[in-house]
């Protein structure tokens, strides 16, 4: 099976109850609930909360929840809480403040596992600019030949070399990575950047990269819902 999780932390740091937005009438996280049912190459989506506000919020729009804990140190952590006894093959951790996810994403990030040496996995896009590149809510990444990233970066200032594409920051795990991935310590570069998937590569876990030329942007402040196009 391939299960999609999508964590939904309320309070977060930079723009606290995001994921209850209401974009169209519609709370952030079922935009991307329901935009993630649309991929057939997942079995299930499961929204994982942390409060009762939450569950209050989205009850009426019957998505699969469940409830988790609320002192976990990542998105993975909480995805991992939820597999934990599930029988699943392939694990997405599919971020709650993507509203404008596209189905075939997810669908190109499965496609990965096609191959069996991989046993973790994210996207990158090639569309990226110069407000990017200073714009530490935007996560650059560099890939090496072999299509595996080599390093993620919040803030860089030689970008005229090439080399960088934007991150998108869904993640898939083979479970027993997954599993094995949340066992670890933080690492000093996860901790120092405030990004998970680095406790990976400090860890000897390599990542695949698949690529994709579509626009996509998350929001990670009151400032990017201007940005965003909905026709839902």
């Amino acid at each position: 099976m391939v299960i999609g999780v999508i964590p939904a932390r309320l309070k977060s740091t930079r723009f606290p109850d995001k994921i209850l937005t209401l974009i169209n009438e519609k709370p952030m996280v079922m935009h991307v609930y329901d935009q993630a049912k649309q991929s057939e190459k997942l079995d299930d989506v499961i929204i994982a909360i942390d409060s009762k506000e939450t569950e209050e919020a989205l009850k009426q729009y019957k998505p699969n929840m469940k409830m988790t804990h609320q002192d976990h140190l990542s998105g993975s952590d909480r995805v991992a809480e939820v597999v934990k006894g599930m029988d699943a093959d392939i694990i997405l951790n599919i971020q709650g403040d993507e509203p404008m996810l596209d189905p075939s994403i997810v669908n190109q990030l499965v496609n990965c596992f096609d191959d069996e040496l991989v046993d973790m996995a994210t996207i990158a896009s090639t569309v990226i600019d110069s407000s990017d590149y200073l714009n530490p809510n935007s996560v650059k990444i560099m890939i090496n030949e072999n299509g595996f990233a080599t390093s993620f970066y919040r803030e860089i200032k030689d970008y005229h070399i090439g080399g960088y594409y934007h991150h998108v920051g869904i993640y898939a795990y083979r479970k027993d990575t997954l599993l094995r991935f949340t066992m670890l310590d933080q690492s000093e570069n996860e901790m120092s950047l405030n990004l998970e998937q680095l406790r990976a590569l400090d860890n000897g876990i390599p990542i695949k990269v698949a690529m994709t030329d579509y626009p996509h942007r998350g929001i990670d402040t009151k400032e990017d819902l201007n940005q965003i196009e909905i026709n839902q």
